[in-house]
This record gives structure tokens, sequence and C-alpha cells, in this order.
């Protein structure tokens, strides 16, 4: 039997599946004979799955290890900005200095002392020592030494309240009519010219908080703490310097650093919800049109953890507080048009850069998962394997070059000769932070409220004076604006 040629188009269209090919069982059973059973592979779909997740995860890792080697470059060859360092000579203004202390009677003493050492005009100059809840001795050795140097000191003792520093800081910050308040844990002892040189800054009026650079001073007590201060070397002699030359988004720290007071008013103040608060202070200032400075020269120098056990907890305090802060900022920031693009990009890479080490762990569990699905393809499997082999010779070796860097730049380059070891303590931390992760984000779930945990002290003699421990800085002094609300030349 012969059909029309419209009739035949009009079955083919319809697929078999409409009206016609009832009319047309021949045109039918020749279409079910023809067309093949439909199915999905499995190992395919979750083949491909895995490959976009991966291939994700690459492109992540590549473009920090990309920020690691710009930073590096840009320390080594670019062009230096240090534009606030010079100013010596000025009409200060009041400043208060906050040193945060709880259980701190190992440390506190030698900060107050070396506090009321520092070439700042006495009577702008108030101490402020934030005993929080302290149990030990650390109120009667705050007493002892404000009674010995009467006018010098504003006793703020908590016994109550919220515990973390924000809330201390919180608390103290109500008393303070001070424009300028510099911020300080209780193992910090600041170099002589540190307080000008951290409040020199402030003359410039969109500076809402500035950054001085941390120096372990017990880097010598055994193999963690030579190690931690290679670490601190790269994070502040190459990796905050580079921010602050190439105009992105320099971090306060929390110590070593000040705010300016009317700015921390227009953001909220302190967020006392926040373990990172310095970190969230950071970010809301910038989104409200301040900046923040980092002065590479401006040295403050503290105690690192002397043991393990006490590292692995600090670094993942610093972990589950950081990734906090990105969930409450990571999306503001990103919308924000009034920052500029680059400020914008730097800044969403700086809040991720806690959840990188877990993600790296997934990347490898992915590509050794892959490597043996596509035992078939094994060029396929082979490629992704070397793929992230690949990232671990050349990404990782970007932290470590940043490291070496700054031992060339300090110029104490015997220091290099343990960067090799780094490997453990990279390793140490990327366990540590991936294991906070997963116990934040299970806290989250079961709605935990995060805890802070001060960090041990170890310190058993009173510190070396302060002066013997740093080399002096070649400047030449230039002579700053007499207000606040002029700019620094």
């Amino acid at each position: 039997m012969r059909y029309p040629l419209h009739v035949l188009r009009q079955a083919a269209r319809y697929g078999c599946l409409s009206a016609p090919c009832a009319l047309f069982p021949a045109i039918a059973t020749a279409s079910e004979q023809q067309a093949p059973p439909l199915h999905f592979d499995l190992r395919l779909i979750e083949l491909d799955l895995i490959t976009a997740i991966l291939g994700f995860l690459i492109f992540l890792l590549v473009i920090y290890t990309m920020r690691h080697y710009l930073f590096t470059v840009n320390r080594l060859f670019g062009r230096q900005r240090q534009p606030y360092l010079d100013i010596e000579q000025a009409s200060w203004p009041q400043v208060v200095v906050c040193v945060a202390a709880h259980n701190e009677e190992r440390v506190i003493a030698d900060a107050l002392h070396a506090l009321l050492e520092v070439d700042y005009p006495r009577d702008k100059l108030i101490i402020m020592p934030m005993n929080d809840r302290s149990t030990d001795g650390t109120r009667e050795i705050i007493d002892r030494i404000a009674a010995e140097n009467p006018d010098r000191f504003m006793l703020f003792h908590r016994s109550e309240g919220r515990p973390g520093k924000a809330a201390a800081l919180r608390d103290a910050t109500e008393k303070i009519q001070a424009e300028i308040i510099i911020v300080f844990d209780a193992d910090y002892l600041p170099a002589r010219g540190l307080i000008k040189q951290l409040v020199a800054p402030f003359f410039d009026p969109e500076v809402g908080a500035i950054m001085g650079r941390v120096v372990p001073i017990n880097a010598g007590a055994n193999l963690l703490t030579r190690l931690l201060d290679l670490e601190r070397a790269g994070g502040y002699q190459v990796d905050q310097a580079a921010r602050m030359n190439l105009g992105l988004v320099p971090q306060y720290g929390g110590t070593v650093g000040g705010v300016r007071r009317c700015a921390l008013e227009e953001i909220g103040g302190w967020n006392i919800d926040m373990l990172a608060e310095d970190t969230d202070v950071t970010f809301r200032l910038l989104q409200h049109g301040w900046k923040t400075v980092y002065q590479n020269r401006s040295e403050c120098y503290e105690e690192v953890p002397e043991v393990w056990p006490v590292r692995i907890r600090q670094i993942s305090r610093w972990s589950r507080g950081h990734n906090q802060v990105m969930g409450r900022n990571l999306m503001r920031l990103l919308r924000n048009r009034r920052i500029s693009l680059r400020e914008r990009i730097d800044g969403a890479l700086l809040l991720c850069v806690f959840i990188m080490p877990p993600l790296l762990l997934v990347g490898w569990a992915l590509t050794i998962i892959q490597f043996f699905m596509t035992s078939h393809q094994w060029l396929f499997g082979w490629l992704a394997l070397s793929g992230m082999v690949a990232y671990g010779a050349f990404g990782t070796n970007a932290a470590f070059f940043e490291m070496a860097a700054a031992t060339y730049l300090d110029g104490n380059r015997n220091r290099i000769r343990l960067l090799p070891l780094n490997i453990f303590g990279f390793l140490i931390s990327l366990v540590s932070i991936s294991r906070a992760a997963v116990s934040q984000i299970l806290d989250a779930i079961r709605k935990r409220e995060l805890v802070w945990h001060k960090t041990e002290r170890f310190r058993s003699s009173p510190a070396s004076p302060i002066q013997d421990l740093m080399s002096p800085l070649d400047s030449t002094p230039v002579i700053a604006p007499t207000t606040l609300s002029e700019k620094a030349s």
C-alpha cells in the first residue's frame, strides 16, 4: 500500500506517538524497530559531574597560585608604597592604646612597660589595659603598674559579660573619647617609635584602619617557632605589603594596628558575634568607603606558639572566625559597585582563603576517584592526576616562594635553609583547617555558637628590651599637617 507524501511526513514529524500513527500500523512498527531504547549511563553522569567539580577546583587553585606569584614579583621588583612611614613631626592627636588581656599574668607586665617607653607625647597617650574576666594575677599586675605611673592609665576591669575580645573591645570603646584607638594583644611588645608610625596614616581623612607588621620574639625557641617565623615573614613582608602596593585590600589584623573611632561608629562598632572581629572590621570599613593601610616597617614583636597542639588550636580558631566573616560579607562585597573591581576580586579571594585547604583535599580525593573510574581511558585519568601533582609542585611552591622572598627582603638569608621543612607545617595546617571547616559546618547545622579560645602563653621571664630586637630604620623626617582633616604629604 502506498501512502501520500504529506501523510508520511506528518507521521515522521510526530514520531509515531500521535494519532496518525494509529492509523498507519506499518509506519508505527517500522519506527519502533528503528528507534533505540532510551537509557542513562549513571557512570558517565557521575564522571562528568566529578570532572566539572574538579575543573572548577583546579581553576580556583590556579587563581590563588597566580596571586601568590604576583605578590612575590611585586615585592621583589615592583613599586613600593609606604606613604606615611616617614612622618615624625606633627601635631599628634589624642590616642588610647587598648591592651586586650585575659589571664595574661605571664606577659602583661612586659607589654605595659614597653608602652610606657614609647616615643609619643605623654599628655596625648592613654594606656588602657582591658582586663577581661581574668582569674589569675593579671588584675593585680595592672593595678600595681598603674599605681606606679599615675595619669598614664585608664583602667578597664571587666568581671562579667559575654566572653571574647570583640565583646571586651565593644564595652571599652564606650568609655573612649579619643579619635584614634590603637589595639595590642597582651603578648605584643611595641618598638619605641611604633605608636607614631601607626598614628601617622590617620592624618589622611580616608584612612579608617592601620596595620603594622608582626615579628615573632621567640623565633629561636624551637623548630616550630622558626617555621612560624618564616610563615609570618611571608604573610607580612610579601603578602600584606604587596596588597598595599597594588591598591588591593590590606587586612587589619586586630593587633599592632588601630581604627578611627568615627569610622568604627559608622559601621556599627565591634561585632561581638564574630570570632575574627579584625577581619570583620576590615571588610565593613571597605564597604563603607574607608581605606585600610598596611605599614611593613612598623614592627611589633609577638610570642608565637611553641608546641603543636597550641598552634593547631590557634589556626583552627582563625579558620572558623575567617569563614564566619566570609559567610557574612562575601556576597555583599561582590554586589557593592562602589568598590573597585580589583578590590572586590582581591577581597573575595582573601575571604575565601581558609576554604581552600578543604577544597584542595576534595580535589585530591576526586582526582583519585576519577583516575580509577577512567581506567579504560588511561590518558584522561593520568591528565587529571598530573594536573593535581603539578599544582602540588607549582601551587604549593608559590607560598614557599613568598617565604623565600621575605627572607631575602629581610636580609636574613640563613632562615631559608628551613624552608623545605615547612611542608610539614603546611600539611598540619591543611588537615587542621579542613577539620575546623567540617566542624564549623556541623555546628551550624546543630545551631551551636562559636566559642572563643585564648592562645596559651609560654614566656617565663621578662622579655629583652625591645630596642635590642629591632633594626634601625633609614628614614628622613617629614613634617606632617597639623590637623587630622588634612592629608599627609
